[in-house]
C-alpha cells in the first residue's frame, strides 16, 4: 500500500510562485510513474505533469503549462515536487499527486499525448492540496 501526502498549497496573488511537495511512503513501485493532477472548481480532474522512476526518464508537463510548471523528484526519490511560477487565477484548483506503474508514463511519452488529456486511472492518490490564485 502506498501513502501519498501533498503539501505546499496556499493562497497567492497572480504572478506568484508555489512549490508543492508529495511525500510517498509504503510499498512504492520499484519502477513507477508519478504525476501531478488538478481539479478546478466545478470541473474534472486533469493531468499537470508526469515523471517516472528513471534518473533520465520521462518528464512531461501539460502543453499549456510548459514554461511555468516544473516537475522533479527529490534525491531520495520518495518525494515529488511541482514548482509553479507565474501563477494565474485559472491555476486555482485542488492539486493531487498520484502513482502508478511506469507504463503510464511510457504510454504518454510514446503516444505524444498532452499530459492534460491522459487517463486519470492511477493506482494511488494523495488527499490533495488547495491552490488559490487571486487576481
Amino acid at each position: 500500500q502506498v501513502q501519498l501526502v501533498e503539501s505546499g498549497g496556499g493562497s497567492v496573488q497572480a504572478g506568484g510562485s508555489l512549490r508543492l511537495s508529495c511525500q510517498a511512503s509504503g510499498s512504492t513501485y520499484d519502477s513507477y510513474c508519478m504525476g501531478w493532477f488538478r481539479q478546478p472548481p466545478g470541473k474534472g480532474r486533469e493531468g499537470v505533469a508526469l515523471i517516472d522512476s528513471d534518473s533520465d526518464g520521462v518528464n512531461m508537463v501539460a502543453d499549456s503549462l510548459k514554461g511555468r510548471f516544473t516537475i522533479s523528484k527529490g534525491n531520495a526519490s520518495n518525494t515529488l515536487y511541482l514548482q509553479m511560477n507565474s501563477l494565474k487565477p485559472e491555476d486555482t484548483a485542488m492539486y493531487y499527486c498520484a502513482q502508478a506503474g511506469k507504463e503510464k508514463c511510457l504510454r504518454a511519452y510514446y503516444t505524444g499525448a498532452d499530459v492534460s488529456e491522459i487517463p486519470t486511472n492511477f493506482d494511488y492518490w494523495g488527499q490533495g492540496t488547495q491552490v488559490t490564485v487571486s487576481s
